[in-house]
């Protein structure tokens, strides 16, 4: 399975915030949407993301209060992207490996979507039902031996 596949089952939302946002504002669109990241936007382009561990974060750092901050202040610059046409093991490797439960996925420069973990297991899951069913059906299409 494919990035692309994953892509195309869940759906193209992507969520955002611009870079100067309120961090406050976005914290409010991640549990309105019920989601635990957002592309931080600046002049029209991905330029991080923001996810509630970066909020966590800046809450411990700055003892309680969100106020003052804004999405820039906070978000992952640069976060790592994974392409379409890159398998599910291979993301799955990249997000164990880097420590990462979102990933957003770019064609070329083109933003296409995110990725989460959740997305990954689900996809795994689908996958794996549907080579049970393949595997039950061939089996049960065997003649059975004779002794």
């Amino acid at each position: 399975m494919l990035i692309r596949d994953i892509l195309n089952l869940k759906g193209g939302t992507i969520y955002s915030v611009e870079s100067a946002a309120a961090l406050t504002a976005a914290v409010a669109l991640m549990v309105e949407h019920d989601i635990g990241s957002l592309v931080v936007i600046d002049r029209g382009r991905m330029s991080g993301m923001l996810t509630f561990r970066e909020v966590l974060q800046a809450l411990d750092g700055t003892g309680g209060s969100l106020v003052e901050m804004t999405a820039q202040d906070v978000m992952v610059r640069d976060p790592i992207c994974g392409r379409p046409a890159d398998t599910i093991d291979e993301l799955r490797e990249v997000m164990t490996e880097h420590h990462v439960r979102y990933l957003p996925v770019k064609d070329a420069d083109k933003l296409i979507g995110i990725i989460s973990f959740h997305d990954v297991a689900k996809a795994l899951i689908k996958e794996t039902r549907m080579e049970n069913r393949l595997l039950r059906r061939y089996i049960e299409s065997e003649p059975a031996e004779r002794g």
